[in-house]
């Protein structure tokens, strides 16, 4: 009985590392990958006009990792993010597209301003550099490989704003998420903004949570007014798109003074508490 007990123990032993050599030969590992190689039409400088702004502005294009594992190179979809930022940043602030298995991007000069004007907030009419590289990964953000870096110098051209700024030139804010409430005319010179530039308006002032203001052009009328771009109360509290004749905007849930820019020229209104 104890031999037959032996060979039965043994013979389990003997399933069992026979199991686990197959589960170690099954592992599945990374074997390595190749930084892509990042390519473009234009070589040192993206010219930019308004006069040609439906034209193509630049083509990117980049090769494959080709990201390999223990089973082959890799079959999963492989994401790429090409990101563009100012120059010497480190690509700290870039702006980042997410391009899923495709091997190029192409821009037109309207879109690539947009992204030197709106993005990178680099003034127009000025030459400046910029730099764009290729970032692959798997899912969940794995595996990440970054590939050469590439060096452009650019002019942003002067667009039209997106709203167009008041005629008055000024800028007031009414509602109840101020001090004067709904009363039209507002208190002057505190609900008054401060004119940056043709396209900017600024103003520090308190806020009350949770509650509702507009932007008027004119203190005292009802006429015109710039709100948010789509329902009453709908936008992100703490900045969002606006447009002439919108709806009413929501103030942030933490109330206290705020520092409030309205700019024209983008179409955003922003909120930094204090």
């Amino acid at each position: 009985m104890k031999n037959i007990f032996k060979l039965l123990f043994g013979a389990l032993m003997l399933t069992t590392a026979f199991t686990a050599c197959e589960k170690d030969e099954n592992k599945i590992s990374y074997e390595g990958g190749t930084p892509p190689v990042l390519t473009a039409n234009k070589t040192t400088a993206i010219p930019l006009t308004y006069l040609t702004r439906d034209d193509e502005a630049v083509k990117f294009m980049w090769t494959n990792p080709e990201y390999k594992f223990t089973t082959g190179i890799n079959s999963q979809d492989v994401k790429y993010q090409l990101e563009i930022g100012k120059d010497g940043a480190n690509f700290s602030g870039a702006h980042a597209y997410g391009i899923s298995n495709d091997l190029s991007r192409t821009f037109t000069q309207t879109e690539f301003n947009d992204v030197l004007l709106n993005k990178l907030l680099l003034p127009h009419s000025v030459s400046a550099f910029v730099q764009v590289r290729i970032k692959s990964f798997l899912a969940t953000n794995a595996l990440v490989l970054y590939s050469n870096v590439m060096r452009f110098q650019v002019t942003p051209y002067q667009i039209p704003p997106k709203v167009t700024p008041p005629p008055s030139g000024e800028l007031y804010i009414v509602g109840n998420a101020t001090p004067g409430d709904w009363n039209n005319p507002v208190p002057v010179p505190s609900q008054k903004f401060t004119r940056i530039s043709p396209t900017l308006f600024e103003i520090t002032i308190p806020i009350i949570a949770n509650n509702s203001y507009l932007f008027l052009p004119v203190n005292g009328s009802w006429n015109d007014k710039y709100g948010y771009i789509g329902g009453n109360n709908a936008n992100n509290p703490n900045g969002d798109d606006f447009r002439y004749g919108g709806g009413d905007m929501k103030a942030p849930p933490v109330g206290g003074n705020y520092k409030i820019q309205v700019d024209f020229q983008r179409g955003v209104f922003t909120l930094t508490k204090l």
